[in-house]
């Protein structure tokens, strides 16, 4: 029987008991700083030695160099070849997709000019190496590959480097065949903390890319914590999250599948139901017990419900939406009558699924948006990841005579305001006499 909270605005504490429903204790675990730390050093000092030698220690490997751990573009193109049918064509479309989507994010530079002929305008120039991890071993997952190498694709990115665990050797061809697709340059067989330390630092066979991007477990979470700043970062996800707003009037089997989608991840993931209809949530309550049944990965999804799921009666779709931004989930599913008019009432969320027929799964695989998304209420104050993440925008000025006349003579007051004399003279030299 599934312990899944049930929760109505109306109780009192609902507050209280909402807010530590939504409580995550983030804490990082000593045990696994303290090894990182000394990974990443050992990495920085020793290069392709340091990685060669965790790689064949955590992944029971036998490799003689790094060079051995690369895997020769033809063999991507090779996997791609050797799938079904079915599968090429699906990942194909998805990738199509999710390339279509991120077209459109491109960011443009401009410039314009001020009466005085000064010049001033915006430069936008791509990332020239990324670094792409990819969970690896019995497990695939090419919308990752997808994902984090389309956007930087798109965005004009010189080199794309991809790390990807292979324990005891084990590849996936369906991971190697995205690749093949997104236009992954170079592939490493490398995982962990020492391959993020490789992308970080540089060594002798990998070259030091400017960002990392792509998720993997609390060793390469903590890693790439202690990386940034000598390299960008996508984020630091914490467990996958969905919130349905439901006016009670879509099937109940539907709404308990999309809240098992994000609950199946870990146990620490978090599905949240808010719905105005008591007998819609009963509905729902009831087909969570009889579909928990017949799941793979029943007792994950189980964990995850009792610990961090709820049910939750609203007093109307106007609240729902209310809670919705105080929680600012990563998925959002809007399954009402006119989800066009409640999205408007969202400020906070990583992707809003509209209406009954749009399913978060959807999101995950190949609608077209970047299923990399904030977390842990992130969404309050950041973005999906996207095309913009491997752009930097480089500010233009040109002043002309008269222009460094009018500004040398506001910029020598405020420096004269600061103390900062050189910043003043630096400005007055140029003012015309």
């Amino acid at each position: 029987m599934s312990g899944i909270a049930r929760l109505s605005t109306r109780d009192a504490g609902f507050d209280a008991r909402l807010a530590k429903l939504l409580a995550f204790e983030s804490a990082q675990d000593e045990r696994i700083e303290t090894t990182v730390d000394a990974i990443l050093r050992d990495v920085r000092a020793r290069g392709d030695e340091a990685v060669l030698e965790y790689t064949n220690k955590f992944d029971q490997l036998g490799a003689t160099s790094i060079a051995a751990l690369e895997i020769p573009r033809p063999d991507f193109d090779r996997s791609l070849a050797g799938l079904p049918t079915a599968r090429r064509e699906a990942l194909e479309q998805a990738a199509a997709r999710i390339r279509n989507y991120h077209e459109r994010q491109t960011l443009a530079s401009w410039q314009y000019t001020e009466a005085d002929g000064t010049t001033l305008g915006q430069k936008i120039t791509p990332l020239d190496r990324v670094g792409v991890y990819v969970p690896g071993g019995k497990a695939a997952y090419p919308s990752t590959v997808l994902m984090n190498t389309l956007p930087a694709k798109v965005a004009g990115v010189r080199e794309i480097i991809m790390v990807v665990p292979t324990p005891e050797g084990e590849r996936s061809d369906l991971v190697l065949a995205a690749a093949s697709i997104a236009g992954v340059d170079r592939m490493f067989t490398i995982g962990g903390a020492q391959a993020v330390g490789a992308l970080a630092y540089g060594t002798r066979t990998i070259a030091q890319v400017d960002k990392i991007v792509g998720p993997g477990n609390a060793y390469v979470a903590a890693a790439k914590r202690r990386v940034f700043g000598t390299v960008g970062i996508d984020m630091v996800a914490g467990p996958s999250e969905i919130l349905v707003i439901c006016d009670g009037k879509t099937d109940p089997d539907w709404i308990a599948m999309d809240l098992f989608s994000q609950a199946e991840h870990d146990e620490m993931a978090q599905a949240i139901l808010l719905c105005p209809d008591a007998g819609f949530i009963d509905k729902v309550a009831a087909s969570i017990e009889r579909q928990l049944k017949d799941i793979p990965r029943a007792d994950v999804i189980k964990a995850s419900l009792d610990g961090r799921g709820a049910l939750i009666q609203t007093r109307d779709l106007e609240e729902a939406c209310a809670i919705a931004n105080r929680i600012a989930p990563e998925h959002l599913e809007l399954s009402v009558e006119e989800p066009q008019r409640w999205v408007e009432k969202i400020r906070h969320a990583g992707a809003v699924f509209l209406g009954r027929y749009t399913s978060e799964a959807l999101g995950d695989y190949c609608a077209g948006p970047n299923h990399v998304l904030p977390t842990s209420r992130s969404a309050r104050f950041s973005s999906p990841l996207g095309v913009y993440d491997f752009q930097k925008r480089t500010s233009l000025i040109q002043v002309s005579p008269e222009g460094a006349h009018t500004l040398g003579l506001i910029a020598a007051e405020l420096a004269g305001g600061e103390g900062l004399s050189a910043h003043a003279k630096s400005a007055q030299y140029r003012i015309q006499r």
